[in-house]
């Protein structure tokens, strides 16, 4: 009899387990953050539950979770200690796809889970978008700077849902891909599930007072470690250092609360640059990035 239980995803509280799991097992190479937990889950109202999620325990302590998203993608955490629990993972993912094409997305680092991928069959995808973690220090940090008539400020509450949304899905509606689906509604929930903090929340206002650019930090302060997820600009106000000015304020925030360095994702392939270029111009540097495996049926 197997010493782990898997069960399903039944809402906020296991959410937290898996909050949980990615404070327990961090690491620079670690591909979870508890803020993005957060924003993966709640960004989209009404999507909370795509697909199928299920946490694996011994006893109660949770040592791995499972998100199968359709039409056939897989996200994981597995603790390294429980590896074995990786066939048994892959079949569930099996069970759940039903059929066909199939991908699994892991960091490089991850390389035990990256064995047991090609064990039952995945080959790496060598081509198409890909992201690089981007790191660094929080010393030395420079001093945000707006132009003319731009209000640089951190979230003052709940008020600010609608805005803080509308700025997001002008940022990320982008040719080619489909629309942000970001509400109100939805970034409400952001707000109200821990660890979301409003004064790591930044936004630029444009002279009127409408919201342009903004950099959300989330803070884990046992591992002293903020994540950036996400940071954006409408596009009518790029090239005005606005990103870089906003996440420049909220690294100063994590700092004052106790974060010794800072992580970036940012896309790594040549398709869209900018955000791996602003980052880097900031000091940021690459230490690992994700790959994607494929298992065709």
């Amino acid at each position: 009899m197997s010493r782990y239980r898997r069960r399903p995803y039944t809402g906020p509280a296991d959410l937290r387990l898996m909050q949980s799991l990615a404070q327990r097992r961090w690491s620079p190479a670690s591909r979870w953050h508890a803020g993005e937990l957060v924003w993966l889950r709640f960004q989209h109202v009404g999507r909370e539950t795509d697909g199928e999620t299920s946490l694996w325990m011994e006893e109660e302590q949770i040592v791995a979770w499972a998100w199968a998203r359709p039409p056939g993608h897989l996200d994981l955490q597995l603790d390294p200690a429980h590896i074995g629990l990786a066939g048994e993972i892959l079949r569930w993912f099996d069970d759940v796809a039903h059929g066909g094409v199939r991908t699994v997305t892991l960091l490089d680092a991850e390389t035990e889970l990256i064995e047991a991928l090609r064990r039952h069959g995945y080959e790496e995808q060598t081509a198409g978008p890909f992201f690089l973690h981007l790191r660094r220090g929080l010393e030395g940090l420079p001093e945000p700077v707006v132009p003319a008539g731009y209000t640089l400020r951190p979230i003052r509450g709940e008020d600010d849902a609608d805005a803080r949304a509308r700025v997001h899905r002008a940022a990320f509606s982008l040719p080619n891909l489909p629309p942000s689906m970001v509400t109100a509604d939805s970034y409400l929930q952001v707000m109200r599930a821990w660890p979301y903090r409003a004064e790591l929340d930044w936004l630029i206002e444009a002279p009127g007072g409408a919201a342009v650019s903004f950099c959300l930090v989330w803070l884990d302060d046992h591992n002293r470690v903020g994540v950036l997820e996400p940071v954006g600009t409408a596009p009518d106000h790029r090239r005005l250092g606005l990103a870089t000015a906003a996440t420049l304020a909220a690294l100063h925030a994590v700092r004052g609360l106790g974060a010794e360095y800072a992580r970036v994702c940012a896309r790594g392939d040549d398709a869209y640059p900018s955000a791996r270029a602003t980052y880097q111009a900031m000091g940021f540097r690459r230490f690992a990035r994700n790959l994607t495996f494929v298992r065709e049926p």
